[in-house]
């Protein structure tokens, strides 16, 4: 016996459309049988995750502060998933986009100037792009797996990151704490209303590049490169297109968009570099560009989503005392979910039957 899928000669477009509402609905009711067997009042726990995080309006500003990561990341993603070249290491390139963004401030720490942000920013957009060069270089001329080389990646980011923090970048007025010198106020990405609360101009960043993207996927002619590459190599080498070039172009394009997220993370959030400076961004953000159909507009609503899971997540933690666990769960469920409705939408699944004769198969 064999399970195999057989794609559908014509799935419904409305039941693609309505695949992420359905996964949204079945993660509330997988979370809720979860809740009760952790012994927590399910209505509680739900409302703990998704509602109280809306009644506040500084939490409105917690939740653009999550979402922008995660949607500048997830549009970068879009492009290459779309393409065919699948990029599972921005979390490493959102790492580097923030070390080297950070190299003015705390080198130059007497350097005061208007340049210093929009130079961070630029330097942060080429150190992502940098390092996602490395598993495009590895795929266009070596054939090499971009899954595992971009994956792998990112703990060479992470461990790079924790040896500069306790070591040269190490704060010698921090009390040797791992952490390194703040950020000058130069430095520093500005808030969007100070008077209501702290959400900064990286949410802002991360709408204007989701719609750019969507203006080019949809009116441009690399935006068609895409989508044909993405969908058939063989027809866009027939229509002049190259995938190596391809593969330059999408890695590069998100692993700027990372780096972007990584330096206005650690300049509009944290003030400093820190050895841990995102909770997952760059794997969520896979969540993201999924759930919103690898459209740019779609993700800043799955953006939005996500980043509520954050947020309801240390809201749940102090009202009714769950671990911090319980938001990947919740990520986990969401992800499992947008994919098994998209298979069942596009595939029928066939179960064969095959008999042994003669011993032999």
């Amino acid at each position: 016996m064999r399970i195999e899928l057989e794609k559908r000669p014509q799935a419904s477009k409305l039941y693609g459309l309505v695949s992420p509402l359905l996964a949204l609905v079945l993660t509330l009711v997988a979370g809720a049988i979860m809740f009760e067997i952790l012994g927590k009042d399910p209505i509680e726990a739900l409302d703990a995750f998704f509602l109280e995080p809306l009644l506040e309006v500084w939490s409105l500003h917690e939740l653009a502060i999550k979402a922008a990561p995660l949607i500048m990341i997830a549009v970068g993603l879009a492009v290459c998933y779309r393409s065919n070249n699948w990029n599972i290491g921005a979390e490493g390139q959102f790492t580097m986009g923030a070390i080297t963004g950070s190299i003015l401030p705390i080198l130059f720490t007497e350097w005061h100037s208007p340049l210093v942000l929009p130079l961070m920013l630029i330097m942060g957009a080429l150190g992502g792009a940098l390092f996602a060069g490395i598993p495009a270089l590895l795929k266009a001329h070596f054939n090499t797996n971009e899954i595992l080389t971009s994956l792998m990646l990112v703990y060479i980011a992470q461990l790079f990151l924790d040896w500069l923090i306790r070591g040269a970048w190490r704060n010698p007025a921090g009390f040797n704490f791992p952490e390194s010198v703040s950020f000058s106020p130069e430095a520093v990405l500005p808030a969007i209303w100070e008077e209501s609360g702290r959400a900064h101009w990286a949410f802002i960043f991360a709408i204007i590049a989701a719609i750019l993207v969507w203006f080019m996927l949809k009116y441009t002619l690399k935006g068609f490169e895409i989508v044909v590459l993405g969908q058939s190599e063989r027809a866009g080498r027939f229509a002049g297109f190259s995938s190596k070039k391809m593969i330059w172009f999408s890695f590069l394009f998100s692993g700027a968009l990372a780096g972007l997220a990584g330096i206005s993370e650690v300049s509009g959030s944290i003030g400093h570099l820190q050895p841990a400076i995102s909770p997952g961004y760059g794997f969520t953000a896979i969540i993201v560009a999924f759930l919103g159909r690898l459209n740019p507009l779609g993700i800043i609503a799955s953006g939005l989503v996500l980043a509520l899971t954050y947020l309801g997540g240390e809201a749940a933690q102090l009202s009714i005392g769950v671990s911090d666990k319980v938001t990947r769960v919740f990520q986990g469920l969401l992800l499992f979910f947008v994919l098994s409705c998209d298979t069942l939408i596009y595939y029928k699944i066939r179960i064969v039957w095959s008999r042994v004769r003669g011993g032999v198969a």
